[in-house]
Parts: C-alpha cells; structure tokens; sequence
C-alpha cells in the first residue's frame, strides 16, 4: 500500500540525515546552489564520487523548474566530467533552461569551482508531468 511519503529528498530536503542538503537560490535566469563535498561523498580516496556530481548537476536543473512551478521529471541526462574534483573544496553548480518544445524542457548545468575552473557540465531533458504522480 503506498503511504505518502515526508520530505526526503537525498539532494535538497533538509530533514534527511544522510542527504546533500543542498539551498537553492535564482539570479534571473539562473538557479544555484553550492557545496562543499566531504569524505562522505568520495568516490576514488580525496575525490567526490561522480554519482555525487551527477546528482547536484541533475537537483539544480529540476530545481531551476520546480520554483518555476513546472512539474517535471527527468526524462534524459548527459553528464560531461571535465576534471576530478577534490573533497574539501566549493563547487558553484548552476543551471539554466536552454529550450521547450510540447511536454520536453531542455536544460543546461554546469559545475564548477569558484575560480571558475569547469568541473563538469550536464544537459537535460525534463518531461511535464501531471501534479498527482
């Protein structure tokens, strides 16, 4: 039987104690949010994991559309890793929509450190959903 489920969401909920608890914020077109990644998050030892990076790249595009009221789920996801990041060190991560057409909205990503060195970039097909799924 499905029972509503509270708040968890791993990247962005602040109630999961194992989450990313990421915060957002919008600059015009802009959604952001940064984050320190700890040993937690390590893949090979001193460098995040690239499900990790994968995830922040994927939670700043949903969120960019979420606080635009769209209700959508990714549909396709293509991450670009451009260079190992290590733990202990900021990442700005950033997306922007790049196109719509019928129920499809693409959307742009890009994480990077705050030198402005591009750690990653992803591109990302979301689909309209109804509210009730």
């Amino acid at each position: 039987m499905y029972q509503k489920a509270t708040h968890m969401c791993f990247a962005c909920s602040p109630d999961n104690p194992i989450g990313l608890r990421l915060v957002f914020e919008d600059e015009s077109e802009i959604c952001r949010t940064r984050f320190v990644p700890g040993v937690e998050h390590q893949g090979w030892i001193g460098r995040i994991h690239g499900g990790i990076l994968a995830t922040l790249l994927d939670e700043v595009m949903a969120q960019l559309l979420y606080r635009r009221a769209e209700t959508a789920v990714t549909a396709e996801l293509t991450v670009r890793f451009k260079r190992a990041a290590p733990v202990g060190r900021e990442l700005l991560v950033e997306a922007r929509q790049v196109g719509a057409r019928g129920r499809l909205i693409e959307v742009e990503a890009e994480a990077r450190f705050t030198d402005g060195t591009v750690v990653a970039t992803a591109r990302a097909k979301f689909l309209k959903v109804p509210m009730d799924i």
